[in-house]
């Protein structure tokens, strides 16, 4: 990395303002995994409504979403070895199904962990363009790790959700599809990790991963489908840890808990990949 942490601190990043429609809306739900059941009405309210889709609070990641910023010549982060370590969100209002929204992002926090990277903390608030008002804030961690030995930057990580010590109190399977990380790119996210296949071995694995944020939206309805019901309340933040890479055609096993905590393994290889997972209800 050639910035210096202050800098780093202090990047602007530009405000992203972005128009969509319901095509969209519908188009995020169906890179998540919806409408693989087509007699599923829950999810046909978010795919199979042509005008007013229902728009899924996960889809607060991917608007106003600033790009692939940190491969920006002046920051020089090496991108190869970068991963998506953590990431939450907070809902403040419903997300309109089509509509104008402005996002502005910002680096919160810098730590480094020597040779095991530098520690990236983000965040991004997302309001409406024309009244201002705030309707998500989301918050992401990337591991550089590449780029340890920052001077200036902290080195005590953020704590995360402890796990529960009792089994599960519900078990989803997910399947994921081949060509799932080829839709959802189409939200926006180009990273050719997860299209390109020597990228891929260049990163260290056999083939393209499905994107982090792609996995999030995926456990994340799965968590909201158990725990919003059971709680008779609407979403109030989610958070996660990444701990593992998924293959596009893997089953995901999701284990969920009453107090909101989750986390997901891939079945095939027994690995867990998300962990930490804690979903509050309001």
């Amino acid at each position: 990395m050639r910035l210096s942490h202050e800098q780093l601190l202090n990047y602007e990043l530009p405000e992203v303002r972005q128009r969509y429609t319901a095509r969209d809306t519908m188009l995020y739900a169906l890179s998540v995994g919806l409408g693989q059941d087509p007699l599923d009405r829950h999810d046909l309210a978010y795919v199979g409504s042509q005008h007013d889709p229902l728009a899924l609070p996960w889809m607060a990641v991917v608007l106003g979403y600033p790009g692939f910023w940190l491969k920006a010549p002046e920051i020089g982060a090496d991108t190869v070895r970068l991963l998506h370590g953590e990431q939450g969100m907070e809902l403040f209002h419903p997300i309109p199904p089509a509509g104008e929204l402005v996002g502005k992002t910002r680096v919160v926090e810098v730590v480094d962990k020597g040779e095991k990277g530098l520690l990236l903390y983000s965040e991004k608030t997302l309001t409406e363009a024309d009244s201002g008002r705030l309707i998500a804030r989301t918050s992401s961690t990337h591991v550089l790790r590449g780029d340890g030995g920052l001077p200036g930057a902290g080195t005590q990580a953020r704590p995360v959700h402890a796990m529960p010590a009792c089994a599960p109190h519900w078990r989803v399977l997910l399947n994921t599809r081949p060509e799932q990380a080829l839709i959802y790119r189409l939200n926006g996210d180009y990273n050719p990790l997860h299209s390109d296949p020597e990228v891929a071995r260049a990163a260290g694995f056999p083939r393209p991963i499905l994107h982090g944020m792609c996995t999030f939206g995926m456990v994340a309805h799965a968590v909201s489908r158990q725990l919003l019901p059971e709680a008779g309340g609407a979403l109030r933040s989610l958070s996660l840890r990444f701990s593992g890479p998924v293959f596009p055609g893997e089953t995901l096993k999701v284990e969920v808990w009453r107090d909101g905590s989750f986390r997901a393994r891939v079945v095939e290889r027994e690995t867990v990949v998300i962990d930490n997972g804690l979903m509050r209800v309001r």
